[in-house]
């Protein structure tokens, strides 16, 4: 569609957490390294995704998109009833945000879709909403992709821990698969290991207010611990832990008991994000110059 451009995949980085709150199955340098075999031309690491809300992720991830000077922006969707007017009228360059149960069109005030919308959607309308905060013009820059069906994230996890890969053949690439099955034999899966001790510690050790500082949290949140604790293991954590507006608020919370870092540390994080463009992967020199011109930006560095 493009043939004289840069395909830049952004890839989250730091500690190593997906938008479930659970840990990646591979580490960020072997996902570049997927990315960059299955036809990306530039990875560059992206925001800590598991230890931040939505809103505060997409923020990040569009102020990535505007330091990169970003034409184009591919984003896949689920086809829903009243999905179409949404796509139509961010690609108009309209404020389309998300709001508890309803999509607002803030460029035109109305109510668009009244409901909730599932999670990929929701996270169109998050970005419309984000670019539109930071001044960004979006109009015409995103591609929508109808998402493809029958790929199924449980059998192709079940399949990397079981290193049975017959079932998901038709799902990922071969290239994909090939990387994989040699980090199998490295013992580099990370999906599952988490920092125990470090979550027991702190959801029985921190104080009230230390709890209530946390980025997710809130008074009710940090008080339901404390007045739960002590916690033998995990699982006596999570049932502690208050029912979020996000299906995946639970492992989110874990993560950041794991790495406990207060809200007003991720608010200057993300008020200078991104204070570095730093590249994981690239495919080859002639990419790398072609990057480093088109962003003009000196904070580039390689991992």
């Amino acid at each position: 569609m493009f043939p004289n451009s840069l395909f830049v995949a952004i890839v989250p980085g730091l500690f190593e957490r997906s938008g479930r709150g659970i840990p990646y199955i591979l580490p960020r340098e072997l996902r570049a390294e997927i990315a960059i075999s299955v036809g990306a031309d530039i990875v560059v690491e992206g925001p800590p995704m598991g230890i931040m809300g939505s809103g505060q992720y997409s923020l990040c991830l569009c102020r990535m998109f505007k330091a990169l000077n970003t034409d184009y922006i591919p984003r896949g969707y689920k086809p829903v009833e009243g999905m179409d007017e949404i796509l139509k009228r961010i690609n108009m360059g309209h404020h389309v945000a998300p709001k508890p149960y309803k999509i607002v069109d803030k460029t035109a005030n109305e109510i668009i879709l009244k409901g909730k919308l599932e999670e990929d959607n929701y996270v169109i309308t998050s970005f419309s909403n984000s670019l539109s905060k930071i001044g960004f013009d979006f109009t015409g820059k995103f591609i929508f992709v109808e998402r493809i069906e029958g790929v199924s994230g449980t059998l192709i996890r079940e399949s990397i821990l079981e290193d049975n890969f017959d079932n998901v053949l038709d799902m990922m690439p071969s290239k994909t698969i090939e990387v994989l099955k040699r980090e199998i034999k490295n013992d580099a899966i990370i999906y599952g290991l988490r920092d125990e001790e470090r979550i027991l510690d702190t959801a029985n050790n921190y104080a009230f207010e230390e709890l209530s500082e946390l980025n997710l949290f809130n008074d009710k949140l940090a008080q339901n611990i404390v007045d739960n604790r002590p916690f033998n293991n995990i699982g006596e954590i999570e049932d502690a832990i208050l029912q979020g507006f996000s299906t995946h608020f639970r492992q989110r919370v874990l993560s950041i008991l794991e790495n406990p870092i207060p809200k007003k540390l991720i608010s200057k994080y993300i008020d200078n994000y991104p204070s570095v463009i730093r590249i994981l992967g690239y495919k080859n020199d002639d990419c790398l110059e072609k990057f480093k011109k088109k962003v003009n930006n000196e904070n580039i560095s390689l991992f």
